[in-house]
């Protein structure tokens, strides 16, 4: 549904990446790339990395130093970034994505069921939010009675998503945290 006084942003406009400020940029590298498993396309010497899911994009999530290196993570009740989201194609990848995180020891601070959407929410090394997800089909989005989105906020089944993944498809840590 579209304001009419807002007429909306052109087709094919989204959001290309996002951009952090971290501390220490070869852990937050490490993070991102052993953890997550993203894959680093380039360097800006010490200062910036920038790493894609998987190649054919320049980059999805770039790190730099520039004003934060050796910084603190801003405080609880400061306005910033809430998290940034990362969108897994299915359940399964979603669940392959946890069984990383639980091999890494990364703790989750969430796990929620929207409804259109099932997340898994962490904090990267310097308290950056994150939050992996998966889309359900949008048919199966529930919807009110005049077609707007309804979404929940319910807990989400670890075990059930586990099921999917079986703890012998990821190789065991090598990345300290």
């Amino acid at each position: 549904m579209t304001d009419s006084h807002h007429p909306g942003l052109e087709p094919g406009v989204d959001i290309g990446h996002v951009h952090l400020k971290v501390a220490n940029l070869n852990r937050a590298v490490a993070f991102y790339r052993d953890v997550l498993g993203f894959t680093v396309q380039g360097r800006l010497r010490d200062s910036a990395a920038f790493l894609s899911a998987g190649g054919g994009y320049h980059h999805h999530i770039g790190l730099n130093t520039f004003q934060s290196r050796d910084g603190d993570a801003p405080p609880p009740g400061t306005t910033g970034l809430y998290h940034a989201a990362i969108r897994y194609p299915t359940r399964r990848a979603l669940a392959l994505a946890l069984r990383r995180l639980q091999a890494h020891g990364v703790e989750l601070t969430g796990a929620s069921d929207h409804g259109a959407n099932e997340a898994l929410y962490l904090s990267d090394p310097d308290g950056n939010g994150l939050e992996l997800s998966w889309d359900r089909p949008q048919h199966e989005w529930p919807r009110t009675a005049d077609g707007q989105l309804a979404l929940i906020n319910l807990p989400l089944d670890l075990d059930s998503l586990l099921v999917l993944a079986p703890a012998s498809h990821i190789p065991p840590c090598s990345t300290p945290r």
